[in-house]
């Protein structure tokens, strides 16, 4: 990872990846890895692996505004029946339910929250994985 002292710019390359940094979620197929996390407002910008047959279970909701646009693979919001494929930009407004979801075969996405993502802590999550990314009352 580069950081320019002149700014508070970050660059980060693939290379720069650590392998001990990704989250994995290995019972529902996928890991994650922050590429940005703002601690005073919880928004977050991370990359989401999925294997094929990847999943989040269950129909959930935000807290903040979720954003993902597709590198590659095919990943369905199944309720609604979107498809991410690669190039595609989704957009979720905060408290809106959608869920649950499956990557068709493996996918790389990048997720965005503008805030932080959840109210309570879904059953995909641990203590250890949700970190700090609970609303704050």
């Amino acid at each position: 990872m580069n950081i320019s002292p002149e700014s508070l710019e970050k660059l980060v390359h693939e290379t720069d990846l650590v392998e001990d940094e990704w989250i994995d979620y290995p019972e529902y197929g996928f890991r994650q890895y922050f590429l940005f996390k703002n601690p005073e407002t919880g928004a977050s910008i991370a990359l989401l692996d999925y294997e094929q047959g990847g999943r989040i279970p269950t129909k959930h909701t935000h807290a903040s505004n979720q954003f993902m646009y597709c590198v590659s693979g095919d990943y369905e919001y199944v309720d609604s029946g979107l498809r991410l494929r690669p190039g595609s930009f989704y957009m979720n407004p905060k408290d809106h339910p959608h869920g649950p979801t499956i990557a068709h075969e493996k996918s790389v996405l990048v997720e965005i929250y503008d805030g932080p993502h959840y109210y309570e802590k879904p059953e995909y999550h641990t203590d250890e994985t949700i970190g700090d990314f609970l609303a704050k009352d």
